[in-house]
């Protein structure tokens, strides 16, 4: 009887046990049915709870936030615009991702997923209306005309140092229609904010690195480079980068040269260094200082060749050392083109000197042009063009045969003059001078041109006024030449 007693406990226990086992196991495989078409409890979708939820509940709880739906844009120089979602029509438009995350599950695993509850983020995809999304980004307050800044493009300006490149200015007019593009697929992609790049903004159409900004750049630079340092003896002559930004013409995207600029400072250097005819200081042998100018004596600069030499140059884009291009060149370079070597005719003393470095080598009384005759030697600077000997002297109404002639002023020089039998000085060229040149006696002569180099320079004066109206001073240029149909006119440098 006790016997039996226990097996019958035994036996209710054991159906018990086995009730349990069952009806965890109807309600394991019941749960588990359950979430193949719920999500496990607990679950969160971008932030939102949908456990339990199926399908549609759970879409339409993760499309609740589209009603605060915000999008943020960026601008590059990070400032913020909002569109609002109720501005656009906004609307969610599942994609399926809350579809595969339900589909994802492995029902089965609930109990697990009780303890470790499930999290996940998916797009919220929306759809919008054209027309109000189109007005929100115009509307945006940077694309109203007032806030809009225009790009500018880099160019090259002139400032105190000199040329330079002013940067572009970016500005921050953005393109509408990028824009309009990148809010559209943020908007339908559900993000929250968009950055805008260089690529949606008009951009200058130069900028500081554009091959046409420093190309012209370059060119300009290799101008001020070709600095000129003038060597001109007791002189600091320079064209330096200053004078030579003068000459640049720089319009847009080119550079060029303004050749009447140059044209101006050759004239300009000419006219300081030129010492051709010049009025000049002269101490004579006598002790006194006298002022003598006419002739044509001294330094002429080339200007033709000087400015192509500049504008060759300019081109070349290199500092060069060199002297002036000259046609002419005096006997001795520097601020006293005198020197220490000449022959000083003194007409109204009748008196003639010949100095060779200083020391005189020969001085002599001498007859010059006659004054009563219109045919007065003429004065001023002059230098010694030639040498001949012996020579024939023709005009008109003569012909003298001499042994040394030493031409200076046109067909005027100085020569030995035999028929003078030793009489020199004096008064005689006032009323039997010479048809204009110096006559001298001939062992001065022959001493002055045994030892006097070409290109010696020759002052000839009068200490008295005179008028010259002799073809030789017209031609020679002489001081006091006076052009016998113009009163009053005075024979003067003539100009640079």
């Amino acid at each position: 009887m006790r016997r039996r007693k226990q097996k019958r406990r035994l036996k209710i226990i054991l159906a018990s046990i086995l009730g349990v086992f069952l009806l965890l196991a109807a309600v394991y495989l019941f749960m588990g049915y359950y979430f193949s078409s719920h999500f496990f409890f607990r679950t969160k979708i971008n932030g939102w709870k949908v456990g339990g939820m199926d399908l549609p509940a759970a879409e339409q709880k993760v499309g609740d936030g589209v009603e605060g739906y915000l999008l943020t844009v960026f601008d590059r120089d990070g400032e913020k615009h909002h569109i609002y979602g109720e501005d656009i029509g906004c609307s969610y438009v599942p994609d399926g991702s809350v579809e595969k995350l339900l589909k994802r599950q492995e029902p089965f695993r609930w109990p697990v997923m009780l303890f470790d509850p499930p999290k996940a983020d998916v797009p919220i995809t929306m759809e919008y209306e054209e027309e109000l999304i189109s007005k929100a980004v115009s509307a945006l307050s940077c694309f109203r005309k007032e806030n809009i800044t225009e790009p500018e493009n880099a160019r090259i300006e002139l400032g105190e140092d000199g040329y330079y490149i002013e940067p572009e200015v970016p500005g921050n007019h953005m393109i509408y229609e990028n824009v309009l593009a990148k809010v559209r697929q943020a908007v339908s992609a559900g993000n929250t904010s968009v950055e805008l790049t260089d690529e949606d903004y008009v951009k200058p159409e130069y900028t500081s690195e554009s091959p046409e900004i420093t190309q012209v750049m370059e060119r300009i630079n290799a101008y001020e480079n070709a600095e000129i340092n003038y060597q001109i003896k007791d002189y600091e002559e320079k064209l330096d980068k200053k004078q030579i930004r003068e000459f640049l013409k720089v319009e847009g995207f080119s550079v060029s040269v303004i050749e009447e600029k140059i044209e101006a400072y050759v004239q300009a250097l000419a006219s300081k260094y030129n010492t051709y005819a010049d009025v000049r200081s002269f101490k004579t042998s006598s002790g006194d200082t006298i002022e003598i100018g006419g002739g044509d004596y001294g330094w002429i600069v080339d200007k033709p060749a000087e400015f192509e030499q500049i504008k060759a140059d300019l081109e070349a884009g290199k500092p060069v050392n060199r002297e002036p291009l000259y046609s002419q060149r005096p006997f001795v370079e520097g601020k006293d083109d005198i020197g220490t070597t000449y022959v000083e005719i003194d007409y109204t003393k009748q008196h003639m000197w010949y100095y060779e470095k200083g020391e005189l080598v020969v001085e002599s009384d001498i007859v010059t042009g006659n004054i009563s005759r219109s045919n007065g030697s003429p004065d001023g600077v002059f230098k010694i063009v030639y040498k001949d000997s012996p020579a024939v002297l023709k005009g008109e109404d003569y012909e003298s045969d001499v042994t040394y002639f030493m031409p200076f002023a046109y067909n005027v020089g100085i020569h030995d003059a035999s028929w003078r039998n030793g009489k020199f000085g004096g008064d005689i060229y006032k009323t039997s001078g010479s048809h204009g040149c110096i006559n001298a006696p001939l062992e001065v002569a022959q001493k002055i041109y045994e030892t006097i180099k070409v290109g010696t320079p020759v002052i000839a004066f009068y200490r008295e006024p005179v008028e010259l109206s002799a073809e030789n001073a017209k031609i020679s240029n002489a001081f006091s030449y006076v052009d016998p149909e113009k009163e009053d006119s005075k024979g003067q440098p003539p100009a640079e």
